[in-house]
This record gives C-alpha cells, structure tokens and sequence, in this order.
C-alpha cells in the first residue's frame, strides 16, 4: 500500500503507520499488567524497529538483519528481567512473546501484509487481555476433554490426509477422503458443543442445555431426558423443554452442515428450515411458559464425539447410507432415495443430508429432490424422537415434547409449500 499522494520518498510512511499502531495496541494491553517490563513506547518502538529493520535489509540485500532484529528485541526485554525481577515472581515469558510478536508484525507491515498483520495483532491482543478466562477454560476442561481434541486434531490433520481422494466402488460412489472429510465436519460441529458444554457447565440453566445437548447429540439429550423425566412430573416439564429445544437445533445444525457443502442447496433449504425453526420456536416459548419447569438440571451423560469408534461408526454409516441411495436412486428412481432417507432419518439425519448433498453434487439427484429427502429425513427422526420419548418417558411427559417436536416438523412442511416453487 503506497498512496500515490504521498511523496516518493515518503510511500512507505503507512507501513511505519500500521506498525506503530499494532505497537500502541499490544502496548495499552501490557501497560495494565504492572508486572510487566514493557508498555505503549517499548511496544510501539518494537514494531518500528521491525519495520525499520525489515527496511534495512530490503534496501542492502541482507535478510539475516531481520533475524538479528528479532534476537535483539528478545534479549532487551528478558535481560530487563533478570536485570530487575518482578515482586510477584513472574517471569515475564507472557511479555518476551509478545515482543517477539510485535517486532514480527513490524516485519509484516514493511512488505505490505498489512490486513494479516492488523488481524494478528489484534488476536494477539485478545489473547493477552483474556488471561483469566482462558485459565478459567482450561481448568474447566478434564483430562478427558482434552484427549477430545487431539483426538479430532488425529482426524483431521493424520488420518485425512492420508486417504485417496477419489471414488471407488459401484457408481463411484465411495471416496475414502470425502467420506473421512464428512466425518471431521460432523465431529468438530459436534466437539464444539460438547466443549461449550464443559465449559459453561450442566448447570447453567434448561435453556442453555437444551440448545449445546442438541448440537452434540439431539439422541443422547432426548434418551437422557426421557429417562430424567419419568415419574416424576416436576423433572419431566424440565425434561419437555430441553428435548423440544434439542431438536430444534437440529435444524440449525442441518443448515450450517448445507451452507458449508452446497450453497445452491442452501439457497433453497435456508428458507424451509428457518420456517421450521420459527414456528418450532414459538411453541418451545408458549411450553416454557406454560409448564414452567423447576429443579435442578440433571447431567447429561454425553460420549466423547471424536473418539475414533465413534468417527469409524458414522463414517461406515455415511458409507453404507451413500452407497444405499445411490443404487435405490439408479434402481428405482428418486423413490428410492426417499426410501433410506425415512429409514436411516430414524435414528440419524446428518448421514442421509451428507449423502443427499453429495448425490447432488453427481447430478445424481435435483436439487428439489435433495431437499425433499433431507425434510423427510427430519421428520422421521422426529417422529422416532416421539416414540423414544413415549416409550420412556411415559405419554404424560410425551403429549408436550410431540406437540413442541410437531410443531417444528409442521413448520418444515408449511416452510417447503411456500417455498419450493
């Protein structure tokens, strides 16, 4: 970036500009820290410096002046250290970093990465203001929430890689990378609710529950409340709102799983869904205050979803589902696919909606035909979720959470005759 208006000679003044900026920002962050052996000026000349020295080098033709920049700019502020510890006995590594950091986005700036080097800088920010939170975070999660993550980190950064991307087997239908890709989407989709759920805690109200318990597992929250609300007519209100709520968030899980793989497709089903998930809405608001559920939130028993049994299991399921629809679909036309939408819907949406969108993709399916199947899909799984909860629960408990549930699917259905033309 060199404004044409400035002098030649001065072109390069709003890279310095940037630099100083992003030096001011870590600076303010750090000035609050009284532990701290650098402010505003030190930040703010350490950006320049690596700026200037970036300018230095550019101009001689010796990159390795950066480098030396960089070892200079870390000694400074670790001899200001040993030279003078603090009183709290900390030993300042969070401020060497952020030195580091700034003279790197000094460097970012003189060759012109100036929109990276803004973003960074205030991510940096963001990380050094919310220590405390963080902290907090990180006591929340156990050993076992941990293993969680470097669990998906396996499954998206080993095992996908590795895989052949291309397709095998009748029609060509199964292509290991793309079914592992669909794996990796529905595990982070569902280890980021299951972490938000470990970290605000189970007991943050009905509300909160009902919407995390649905974006890990709509199955497990409703199996779980079922069981909770049995016999007991105070918990079994409680259990009402929060399966109804959980599978809501199904339809916005499903749109999130749509707008990622297919935007033509989420075009068409944003407006179907949004239609669902308003009049599903008003009747989990009309539930919530009409049986106004009491008590202590029980814990809701959910499994680790990026461990490796789990990510085989959905991917076989993904595999078989996919290859079923494809045949059915080639066999027997579009009713086919129809056909192990309703079936496989019944305990499981995300497979069928996977595999619709990808028949799609192989023109294998239309678009009005890929929608269809992932609302009938929906549906049947609400209606599996109708008996599990009847079979469970007991009718008394089951009559609220069909009229929520059917509420939700009735949306669908109104959603798809207004907008499928």
């Amino acid at each position: 970036m060199n404004p044409e208006w400035l002098p030649a000679d001065l072109s390069v003044l709003p890279r310095y500009l940037v630099a100083l900026a992003l030096g001011l920002l870590l600076g303010l962050e750090r000035e609050r820290n009284p532990s701290a052996k650098a402010g505003l000026r030190t930040f703010a000349l350490t950006a320049m410096f690596g700026a200037m020295a970036s300018h230095i080098a550019e101009k001689t033709g010796s990159p390795w002046i950066i480098a030396i920049g960089l070892l200079l700019s870390g000694a400074m502020i670790v001899a200001a250290y040993m030279e003078q510890p603090t009183e709290s006995g900390d030993p300042g590594t969070t401020t060497v970093g952020a030195i580091l950091v700034c003279y790197g986005l000094g460097v970012l700036c003189w060759y012109d990465e100036l929109q990276l080097a803004v973003m960074l800088g205030i991510a940096s920010t963001i990380l050094l203001y919310f220590k405390a939170e963080l902290r907090g975070i990180s006591e929340a999660l156990t050993r076992r929430d941990l293993i969680s993550f470097l669990q998906f980190a396996v499954l998206l950064l080993i095992v996908l890689p590795l895989l052949p991307n291309q397709g095998y087997g009748p029609y060509g239908a199964l292509n290991p990378h793309q079914i592992w890709w669909m794996v990796v989407l529905i595990s982070g989709i569902s280890l980021a609710g299951y972490a938000a759920l470990r970290i605000v805690g189970q007991s943050r109200g009905t509300v909160l529950i009902g919407l995390l318990g649905g974006i890990v597992s709509s199955t497990a929250t409703t199996l779980t409340f079922s069981r909770h609300g049995k016999g007991n007519e105070a918990m079994g209100r409680l259990s009402v709102v929060v399966i109804v709520l959980a599978n809501l968030v199904v339809l916005v899980r499903l749109s999130v799983l749509v707008g990622v793989l297919s935007l033509p497709a989420f075009g068409k089903l944003a407006p179907i869904l949004a239609t669902g998930l308003a009049i599903g809405s008003l009747a989990a608001w009309y539930g919530l205050r009409k049986l106004k559920p009491t008590g202590e939130t029980p814990e809701l028993a959910l499994s680790n979803p990026t461990e490796i049994r789990a990510a085989l299991t959905f991917g076989a399921l993904y595999a078989i589902v996919l290859l079923a629809s494809a045949w059915l679909s080639d066999q027997v036309g579009t009713k086919g696919v129809y056909a192990v939408a309703a079936v496989s819907g019944l305990t499981d949406v995300d497979a069928i909606t996977l595999s619709s969108l990808r028949l799609f993709s192989l023109h294998s399916l239309t678009l009005d035909e890929t929608i269809f199947a992932i609302i009938l899909a929906y549906l049947a799984n609400l209606g599996f979720k109708s008996a599990l909860v009847w079979a469970i629960g007991g009718w008394r408990m089951a009559r609220h959470a069909i009229a929520g549930m059917g509420a939700a699917g009735g949306g669908l259905i109104i959603g798809w005759l207004l907008f499928r033309v």
